[in-house]
C-alpha cells in the first residue's frame, strides 16, 4: 500500500472514531451540564476536522509535478499541518473562555454512572487510537499523522483528569469540572502552539537532519577520489523529497572525464540509497603538486583555528603562478559578530601573504 493510501486510510478511521466519541461525549456533557466533557467532545470535534484536512492535504501534495511547479505539490502537506494547528489552537481558546465563564457563573452538575462508562471507553479509544496512528505517522513520514497521533495520547490523558473530577464530584460532591476545563484547555493550547510553531518550521525550511547529513556525507567520501565532502544543501520539497547540491574536494591531477564519472557515481548511490537527489555537485581542486603550496595551506590553517568559533576550512587551492589563495571557512552561529570576526581573519592572512590575492567564502554553517 503507498503512502498516501496509507495516510487517508488512517485518517479515516481517526475521523470516524472521533466523531463518535465527541457525539456520546456532547450528549453526556449536554445532560451533565458539564464544560469539562463538552471540551473534551469540542476537542474530539476538532480532531475529527484536523483528519479531514491532512486527507485533503495528501490528495493535493500526491498530484504530480507540471511546468508551474516542476518539484511537485509535496509541501502542501506542510501548509495543512499549518490549518491543523490552528484548528486545535482555536478549539483550546474556546475551551477556556467556556470554562472560565463556568467559574464566574457557577452552575451545578449532574453526573451518572453512564457518564463515567463513557469517559472510561472514550480513554481507551483514544490511547489505542493514538498508538495506531502515530505508529502509521512514523512508518510513511508524515507529520500530520505523527502529530494526530501524539494529540490522541494528549487527549487521552486529558479525559483522565475529567473522568477524576466526575468521581470526586460523586463521592464528595465537590465540584472541579470548570476548573478541569481550565487545565484541559491550557493542554490543547499548549499543544497547537507547539504545532503551528512546527508547522512554520517546515514551510521556512530547518537544518537537514544530522544523522542524514552525516551518512550522505560518509557515503560520498567513499569514493576514492573524493578527499573530503562539503556545504551539503538539501531543500525539502515535502516528505522523502530531498533535492540539493554538494561540495567535494578532489585532486588537482584528476581530469575533467575522471571528475564527471565520479560525480555521475556519487549521484546514482545517493538516489538509490537515500532517496535524495544531488542535482550539482561541486568540485574543490586540492594542491597535491608542490610541498610549499601545502605548508601555505598548513599555516593558514592555523590561523584561522587560532580564533573560537571556527567550524570548518575547506576548499583550500593557492595558484603560484596568478599569486592567490582561496578558501571558505564556517563560522558559528553562536558567534555574535561573524562579520568582524571573517574581517579580522581575512586581515591576519592578508598582512602575512601581501604579495597573493586573497578570496575566503564564508560559508554558512547549513549541514554537520
Amino acid at each position: 500500500m503507498n503512502r498516501e493510501k496509507i495516510v487517508i486510510k488512517t485518517s479515516i478511521i481517526s475521523i470516524i472514531a472521533n466523531i463518535i466519541l465527541a457525539g456520546f461525549k456532547a450528549f453526556v456533557g449536554v445532560l451533565a451540564n458539564s464544560i469539562a466533557i463538552i471540551s473534551d467532545a469540542v476537542n474530539n470535534l476538532s480532531d475529527a476536522l484536523s483528519s479531514i484536512i491532512t486527507i485533503v492535504g495528501t490528495k493535493l501534495a500526491g498530484k504530480q509535478p507540471d511546468k508551474k511547479h516542476p518539484y511537485g505539490y509535496g509541501r502542501i502537506e506542510y501548509m495543512t499541518s499549518f490549518i491543523v494547528s490552528a484548528i486545535v489552537l482555536y478549539a483550546g481558546i474556546t475551551a477556556f473562555l467556556e470554562s472560565a465563564k463556568k467559574i464566574i457563573h457557577p452552575e451545578k452538575a449532574e453526573y451518572t454512572i453512564t457518564t463515567i462508562i463513557i469517559l472510561v471507553a472514550g480513554i481507551l479509544v483514544k490511547f489505542i487510537l493514538g498508538i495506531y496512528v502515530k505508529k502509521k505517522g512514523h512508518d510513511v513520514k508524515s507529520d500530520s499523522l505523527v502529530a494526530s497521533g501524539q494529540d490522541a495520547f494528549n487527549d487521552a490523558i486529558l479525559s483522565i483528569s475529567v473522568l477524576a473530577s466526575t468521581i470526586i464530584y460523586l463521592v464528595f460532591h465537590i465540584s472541579l469540572e470548570a476548573y478541569v476545563g481550565i487545565l484541559l484547555s491550557v493542554f490543547i493550547i499548549k499543544a497547537g502552539i507547539e504545532m503551528i510553531k512546527e508547522s512554520v518550521d517546515n514551510m521556512l525550511g530547518v537544518r537537514i537532519e544530522s544523522n542524514l547529513a552525516k551518512q550522505i556525507k560518509k557515503e560520498v567520501t567513499k569514493e576514492k577520489e573524493v578527499l573530503g565532502a562539503f556545504d551539503l544543501v538539501l531543500n525539502d520539497y515535502g516528505p522523502d523529497k530531498y533535492l540539493g547540491s554538494i561540495h567535494i574536494e578532489v585532486q588537482d591531477t584528476l581530469t575533467v572525464a575522471d571528475i564527471d564519472k565520479v560525480s555521475r557515481r556519487i549521484t546514482k548511490k545517493i538516489m538509490e540509497k537515500y532517496g535524495v537527489i544531488l542535482h550539482t555537485i561541486g568540485v574543490y581542486s586540492v594542491n597535491t603538486k608542490d610541498k610549499k603550496i601545502m605548508k601555505v595551506q598548513k599555516d593558514i590553517h592555523d590561523i584561522v583555528f587560532s580564533h573560537k568559533g571556527i567550524l570548518q576550512m575547506h576548499g583550500f587551492y593557492m595558484d603560484d603562478e596568478d599569486k592567490t589563495i582561496c578558501f571558505d571557512i564556517i563560522i558559528d552561529f553562536k558567534v555574535t559578530n561573524r562579520e568582524e570576526l571573517y574581517k579580522k581573519i581575512y586581515e591576519e592572512i592578508e598582512e602575512k601573504y601581501k604579495d597573493y590575492k586573497i578570496s575566503i567564502t564564508l560559508d554558512i554553517d547549513v549541514s554537520d
